[in-house]
């Protein structure tokens, strides 16, 4: 048997470079050269090992211009890191509007909810983002709806302080009665 040479290490060093370099592309809004490595191949759905996605980064850090490129050229508005997070609680929890508006005509699911069964209308409840929680209203995201402790987007706007928003889902509580 014989000692081969092995080019591995390089590779791998050469590979995660790159592959932080892509991340980084979709962290700070670099919308053309994600168009650019889309267009070349790369697959839109990679994750990087906090299982984020391309447009998690993208969608999360406000980057409209490369969300748009990463959803038009495959990118799963649905798909989760590995704390079972979406691109849409975290647009709702960052109080981006065009950001949830483009990630729900991309077929993000309004009822869409985290492990513990939280969705982004609970997101943008409780930080009180009023015109997140009229848009995921009008998209159908039911006001009603409990996480796993039972908590519904009222409670939990109550619980946080929240000033706007319990009259909002209050409202919406009330029209479908």
């Amino acid at each position: 048997m014989t000692d081969q040479p092995s080019s591995k290490p390089e590779l791998d060093d050469a590979a995660l470079a790159f592959a932080e370099q892509v991340f980084e592309s979709a962290r700070t809004g670099d919308a053309q050269r994600l168009g650019d490595l889309l267009g070349r191949g790369l697959p839109a759905n990679i994750r990087n090992h906090n299982g984020d996605s391309l447009l998690m980064l993208a969608s999360y850090h406000g980057h409209l211009d490369a969300s748009r490129v990463l959803l038009e050229n495959g990118a799963d508005p649905q798909l989760r890191n590995d704390k079972g997070q979406s691109p849409l609680a975290g647009a709702a929890f960052k109080g981006n509007l065009e950001m949830a508006r483009l990630l729900l005509d991309h077929g993000a699911d309004v009822e869409s909810a985290s492990p513990d069964g939280k969705t982004a209308l609970m997101m943008a409840a409780m930080f009180n983002r009023s015109e997140i929680v009229e848009l995921l209203l009008a998209r159908g995201a039911d006001p009603s709806r409990a996480d796993m402790n039972g908590v519904t987007p009222l409670a939990i706007a109550h619980s946080m302080g929240a000033q706007d928003t319990p009259h909002l889902l209050t409202k919406a509580l009330a029209a479908r009665s």
